[in-house]
């Protein structure tokens, strides 16, 4: 019999519960901070946390415990797996995968923990193909290398309404050369290198969301992709760009409108949007 293989994510994959319980992937969540309260991010209400963020109120995130990622990988070595990859947050914007790899020495069965160098749905598609490839019986190299191919080949291209709240954060990354621009400015922002890097500047809300789209397309070429567009606060953007993605990229095989982590949303904003676009392998 071939292995069992877990997959395993954090919750910055922004993995819609649906998808992550059909193919057996584990979320392990991060920590939000708002005025000193500290839960999984999970248990705060959206609204109430853009509003904080919009009070300036003290918002911050935190790693998982070292113990919730021991707990996560007995569970699955009780459920009987015999190893299990984890696929992470990028390592220049967190020390996520660092608190899963000090769970993964205290645990009897491989765990092979995966810098992702992204985040958001780039991250999860990945851990769904890993998933995929596990429940088809890939062992435990094939399964890892599905997922590093997925983190490698995706595009995530992120708008943001004001560059402040990165900077606030600090997660603006090499974005900080675009710090300081006129307001009517809006900056398209990349993950390059595992960080949050400048990709162009754009006049107008309306034209850095055609800009998205443009630069999208561009990505996914004539490759079978999967998409998701991911909306921090933004229903109207969000609308209007899931139809002009639509009708650009023909040859789409999944796409998601999904809601971003509240740790992601921390970070970039209200009015934050952005597009994943996966190659399938």
């Amino acid at each position: 019999m071939p292995a069992h293989v877990t997959v395993i994510t954090d919750s910055t994959s922004c993995l819609p519960d649906r998808l992550a319980a059909q193919w057996g992937v584990k979320v392990v969540q991060l920590q939000l901070h708002i005025d000193g309260h500290v839960d999984d991010e999970h248990r705060f209400a959206r609204a109430d946390l853009i509003q904080a963020i919009r009070d300036f109120r003290a918002v911050t995130t935190t790693p998982p415990d070292i113990g919730a990622f021991f707990w996560a990988y007995q569970e699955a070595a009780a459920s009987g797996a015999s190893a299990i990859v984890s696929i992470h947050l990028s390592g220049r914007m967190s020390q996520t995968a660092d608190a899963a790899r000090e769970a993964a020495t205290q645990v009897s069965i491989p765990v092979y923990v995966l810098d992702s160098a992204t985040l958001g749905m780039s991250m999860g598609y990945a851990a769904i193909s890993a998933a995929r490839a596990a429940a088809a019986g890939a062992d435990i190299h094939r399964v890892l290398d599905t997922a590093q191919n997925r983190c490698r080949t995706a595009t995530e291209l992120l708008y943001v309404d004001t560059l402040e709240y990165l900077r606030r954060s600090g997660r603006i990354g090499s974005a900080q050369a675009m710090l300081g621009t006129a307001l009517s400015i809006k900056p398209l922002l990349i993950v390059k290198n595992g960080e949050v890097s400048p990709h162009s500047k754009v006049r107008g809300t309306k034209r850095a969301m055609a800009k998205m789209v443009e630069v999208a397309t561009k990505a996914a070429g004539n490759l079978t992709v999967d998409l998701a567009i991911t909306r921090f606060g933004a229903e109207d953007e969000l609308v209007e760009v899931a139809k002009q993605i639509g009708k650009r990229i023909p040859n789409v095989r999944d796409s998601h409108l999904v809601d971003a982590s509240a740790i992601i949303g921390a970070h970039v904003g209200p009015g934050a949007l952005s597009i994943t676009v996966s190659p399938v392998s």
